[in-house]
């Protein structure tokens, strides 16, 4: 049967997804390192939160393949899967839980993230919304969610890995050019201007809340009482 070449992935997914990996990993190193890094460690995690909310809305207002409906592991498209008998276009079923999965992450890590605190210096940008108690097991969970983060991150690769070993088929490829070569199947529709402005509004709102920005000064420090010149 002869192939045809379609748009598989929209060049918002394809930002999205290579600005996730960068962010992801600028952030594992400012984490590990901490220091004077664990400013651009909290820098990165608002930036994150702008990627993964951006991601929300995109795929609810993006184009075909990017869209969760189209993807979404039903029952019976995970059946047919296991079956060989899926035939659809983007990821598939068993990826589509790592899609969802990671994003859950990310969202749970950069939630517990913004009220965290590491009772040295760094106070998330939110943690005075919450009492210190509460702060400490957030930070906690903090630590936790990302262990798991690594565990996925690894069966991402590991798919990559195996798809192009032993399936023979580059998955990389169409994420940086957005064509991929099929059989069967049409290019990409919907996603327009409209829906990216929504996305990129959506994103920002959420980043400048995050931020704690609209958050009132806190009152200045009393003025430290003066010795008595005897």
């Amino acid at each position: 049967m002869s192939s045809k070449r379609i748009r598989l992935w929209d060049l918002p997914t394809r930002l999205f997804h290579w600005l996730l990996v960068l962010s992801v990993v600028a952030a594992i190193v400012s984490g590990q390192v901490g220091g004077n890094f664990i400013d651009w460690h909290a820098r990165i995690g608002l930036f994150i939160v702008g990627l993964v909310v951006f991601r929300l809305v995109w795929g609810v207002a993006g184009s075909t393949y990017a869209r969760f409906g189209h993807f979404f592991p039903t029952p019976a498209r995970v059946r047919a899967y296991l079956k060989g008998e899926w035939t659809g276009l983007g990821h598939n079923p068993l990826g589509a839980f790592s899609v969802l999965g990671l994003l859950a992450l990310l969202t749970l890590q950069v939630v517990t993230g913004l009220f965290a605190n590491d009772d040295i210096a760094f106070v998330g940008p939110l943690a005075d919304l919450v009492s210190k108690a509460l702060s400490n097991r957030l930070t906690g969970l903090h630590h936790q969610a990302a262990n798991l983060i690594f565990v996925l991150i690894a069966l991402h690769v590991a798919a990559i890995v195996f798809y192009a070993r032993v399936k023979k088929e580059n998955l990389v490829k169409p994420m940086v050019t957005g064509w991929k070569e099929v059989e069967t199947g049409e290019s990409a529709r919907g996603g327009g201007v409209l829906a990216l402005l929504l996305a990129l509004i959506l994103a920002s709102g959420a980043v400048y809340g995050a931020s704690g920005a609209w958050l009132p000064e806190p009152p200045p420090a009393p003025p430290a009482a003066e010795a008595p010149s005897w």
